[in-house]
């Protein structure tokens, strides 16, 4: 008798935040938590739920949020501030001056980032974080793939002494996990997913599950880039240059984003290859269904593998 195939539990890197903060929390005292009124969202509220003497409801009011999180922070508490991405990083002079000009250890968490919170329309979509992000002297962005991942990386951002803030990326979609618990985070180390010869993807955050899809039958090599910034120059400069294609893959702006990343490592080298950059390409996508607006901007797997097979025919 034919076995059942076991169907894989879908989960958010959102969700995995908030599961990995709730645990390294009994751990780790110093550990604080600072949500403008969307924790239950943002998933920050299972700290809250568990140390309510060490997690504080700011309200709508980011600016304040950082600041605190600033003085915080500089006094040696690991400070977690959570919001949607694009009210978070809209922030930007505050995060400037607050954060990055001084070096302030906190982590910015924005969730809901690109296209996956679909109805809510443009307003709530983070699309062009990364790029204020990566803009910002000091200034880490860290973006994973799989809920696994995420847990690995808050753990590690938990469990390390920080110097500069750093700015951690979050979808609201539950995705498809790549890795297994074995799974060791290694900061600013991209990961190679698999190998091909007929090009290179370079793919960062929840999009990683549909690159993988899309390339199933196509023998590219793949790889995941959860450190945006520092960003892992060196391998990247590796494979560019044994790849006559190189696309990027990214639920977000092209402009300043993962796409620019690599843009700025080929031109600082001479390469010779084609750079095929796929993501939101300056505009600002409308509100709608999440698989609807994926289809549209070429960002779920048929439309990648389409562009992927257009360009290397």
């Amino acid at each position: 008798m034919a076995q059942k195939k076991k169907i894989q539990e879908l989960k958010a890197t959102r969700d995995a935040f908030g599961d990995q903060l709730a645990e390294s929390g009994r751990d780790n005292e110093n550990i604080i938590a600072l949500s403008a009124d969307l924790g239950k969202a943002t998933k920050v509220d299972k700290f809250g739920k568990l140390f309510p003497d060490r997690f504080f409801e700011i309200g709508i009011a980011e600016n304040n949020m950082i600041g605190i999180a600033s003085g915080m922070a500089e006094n040696g508490f690991k400070v977690f501030l959570a919001s949607f991405s694009s009210f978070l990083t809209g922030k930007y002079d505050t995060i400037r001056c607050s954060l990055a000009y001084s070096k302030s250890p906190a982590i910015l968490v924005g969730t809901h980032s690109g296209l996956a919170i679909g109805k809510d329309g443009v307003t709530q979509m983070g699309l062009e974080d990364i790029s204020l992000m990566r803009s910002l002297p000091n200034m880490v962005v860290l973006n994973p793939a799989t809920y696994i991942e995420t847990r690995k990386m808050v753990e590690y951002l938990c469990n390390t002494e920080l110097d500069t803030p750093h700015y951690l990326r979050l979808g609201r979609q539950p995705i498809k996990e790549i890795f297994d618990n074995n799974y060791n985070f290694n900061f600013g180390n991209g990961i190679v997913i698999k190998e091909g010869t007929k090009g290179v993807v370079f793919s960062t955050g929840c999009i990683l599950g549909d690159v993988v899809d899309a390339t199933e039958d196509i023998d590219m090599t793949v790889v995941n880039i959860h450190t945006l910034k520092p960003i892992d120059y060196e391998l990247i400069k590796d494979l560019i240059s044994k790849h006559d294609y190189v696309f990027t893959v990214e639920d977000h702006s092209i402009i300043g984003g993962l796409g620019s990343a690599v843009a700025e490592i080929m031109a600082e080298n001479g390469a010779k290859s084609k750079l095929i950059r796929i993501g939101l390409n300056d505009v600002f996508p409308e509100s709608g269904p999440p698989d609807q607006l994926y289809e549209k901007y070429g960002l779920s797997s048929n439309k990648i593998k389409e562009k992927i097979l257009e360009s290397i025919k």
